[in-house]
């Protein structure tokens, strides 16, 4: 027996390898960024309604404390909060709008109609 590989079965194992490969991956790369990027988008929408809500409630019991209002200023600021977290979110959510319409084209045949029957 000779110890050099035959080149033929090598090449036959690496087209296997290859073909075995490209069935296991993503249809492309972009999908899976894409998908990545989606869920990047919605922790970042949660923690910042999150973050809103805590902010109120700190500083309403910080100023609760100082003032002696309890629970007046913490119910204010934790709506307000509340309110602050919504406004971000809603910023977020224009931000993906903006750019999913800049990556993806307009669909439709370009009049802005839809499908409609002839006129008879």
């Amino acid at each position: 027996m000779s110890k050099e590989p035959d080149a033929s079965r090598l090449q036959a194992l690496e087209e296997r390898i290859a073909r075995a490969r490209a069935a296991l991956e993503p249809e492309s790369a972009n999908e899976a960024m894409q998908s990545f990027s989606q869920a990047q988008m919605a922790w970042r929408m949660i923690l910042e309604l999150v973050i809103g809500i805590g902010m109120g409630v700190g500083l309403g019991y910080g100023l609760d404390l100082a003032f002696g209002t309890r629970p007046w200023l913490l119910v204010v600021f934790t709506l307000l909060g509340f309110a602050a977290g919504v406004n971000v979110m809603i910023g977020s959510a224009r931000e993906m709008g903006r750019a999913a319409g800049a990556r993806e084209p307009a669909r439709g045949d370009g009049d802005g109609e839809g499908a409609r029957a002839p006129d008879e």
